[in-house]
């Protein structure tokens, strides 16, 4: 369903362009950028949705993918800079996993022989590491007025390992691309007013206790991590050069080994050629190829929230935060004064906190604090089945509705989901027409 402006653009005929536009709603620069910085954008897209080919080929400066590797581009798992393919009943979708192995000591590492991250494609002369499957099951939720909503139940597993068996313990942690829109404002609020709103110790006791979550910069020091589902990464460039090396096994100065995720237990794919070449530095993706991807994400513009003015959105509003909804995705953020134009001293609805939350057992994937999910972004949220037919909600896009993904939410998030459940269906719909609005 489009969002309230779309579709008030629909019955006036505007179909096929307004179809157009929505689907690329999420692909528009932010609004102010010069001439030459749009240039720099346009290029930078251009980056963004190259393929990369394996080595070596004559395609100078689009050679290295691999020795494994999920995806062949950028845009290939973000797509149309949204949110990748959700899995189905025939296909796994654009879902990759995370790979962490017990060290016995309560902490956790890579798998001795596949790595930190399950890669399913290698170049030829290499076997992918394994293939991913996905079985379905269902569950009823019972709400208060008598209304059952089914949702699905993934079971996932590796098979077809192409190494021998991975290491005893192994956990899977499923992740699918999120969008991208708003990155480079997430990354220009003021850290001290996203540390502001954690509570760890939930010292207020409304059940809400948020952490940051702190990882290690550029420079090895902590940083207060911002991106990603489990809020990993620090910057929007740290971000997109572990998604080149661990999608697409490609080197940047963040990540400089030009082999990748591959492993000396792989075969020989340590002796697999890489893509770097000396006239362009020592790293397959070169730092001006990086800085032009990074502005490009940076720079991606939210599109315009539909109009609240009526009563609909209005009362779904006041029920999302009486139902504690805003409690994580917190509504409204200014971004530092000191970022540069057009990104600095800017209001912002992103509707999150960005910090880490408990969500319960319900959504726990493996590896460590497998429970607790960095609240996800809102915004734009009423576009996302517009950019992608195929995309679904929640961090491994199961999923299939705003709906079913507020009745998964555990954790903190408990009382929020009782709420909705009893909720008459009006409050139900009005909530839901406001998400549809962001």
């Amino acid at each position: 369903m489009a969002p309230p402006l779309l579709a008030f653009l629909l019955m006036t005929g505007a179909a096929s362009a307004d179809d157009r536009l929505a689907r690329q709603a999420f692909q528009s620069p932010l609004p102010g950028l010069s001439l030459d910085d749009g240039l720099t954008f346009k290029v930078g897209n251009g980056v963004f949705k190259k393929f990369w080919a394996p080595s070596p080929t004559s395609t100078l400066a689009s050679d290295g993918l691999g020795p494994f590797f999920n995806a062949r581009s950028c845009h290939s798992c973000h797509i149309r800079d949204g949110r990748g393919d959700a899995p189905d009943a025939t296909s796994t979708g654009n879902i990759l996993f995370k790979l962490f192995v017990p060290d016995g000591h309560g902490g956790y590492g890579p798998d001795p022989v596949y790595g930190s991250q399950m890669q399913d494609q290698a170049v030829t002369g290499l076997a992918g590491e394994a293939r991913a499957t996905v079985a379905w099951r269902s569950r009823d939720m019972h709400l208060a007025d008598g209304t059952t909503v089914t949702l699905r139940v993934p079971d996932y597993s590796l098979t077809g390992f192409a190494f021998g068996a991975p290491a005893k313990g192994l956990e899977l942690s499923p992740r699918i691309a999120p969008p991208l829109i708003g990155d480079g404002l997430l990354e220009a609020i003021p850290e001290a007013d996203i540390r502001a709103l954690a509570d760890p110790d939930d010292r207020n006791g409304d059940g809400i206790s948020g952490r940051v979550s702190e990882v290690a910069g550029a420079d090895g020091k902590a940083s207060l991590g911002r991106f990603g589902w489990k809020a990993s990464e620090p910057t929007v460039e740290s971000q997109i050069g572990a998604a080149f090396f661990g999608d697409m096994g490609l080197s940047t100065h963040l990540k400089p080994d030009p082999q990748g995720d591959c492993t000396a237990a792989e075969g020989n794919c340590r002796a697999f050629p890489n893509g770097v070449q000396a006239s362009l530095g020592p790293y397959e993706v070169p730092d001006k190829m990086l800085d032009l991807v990074t502005y490009y994400v940076r720079h991606l513009a939210v599109p315009k929230a539909a109009s609240q003015a009526e009563a609909a959105g209005v009362e779904g509003k006041k029920l999302f935060a009486s139902m504690g909804c805003a409690a994580c995705h917190h509504p409204d953020f200014t971004t530092a004064a000191t970022a540069p134009a057009p990104i600095g001293n800017r209001a912002i609805r992103p509707y999150s906190d960005l910090l880490l939350h408990d969500l319960g057992p319900d959504l726990a994937s493996g590896g460590p604090a497998g429970q607790e999910w960095r609240t996800a972004p809102l915004w734009g949220i009423g576009y996302t089945e517009a950019v992608n037919p195929k995309a679904g909600y929640l961090h491994d896009g199961r999923a299939r509705s705003p709906e079913e993904a507020i009745l998964w939410h555990g954790g903190e998030a408990e009382l929020s989901r009782k709420a909705y459940m009893n909720a008459s269906k009006e409050e139900r719909d009005a909530l839901l027409n406001f998400l549809k609005s962001l």
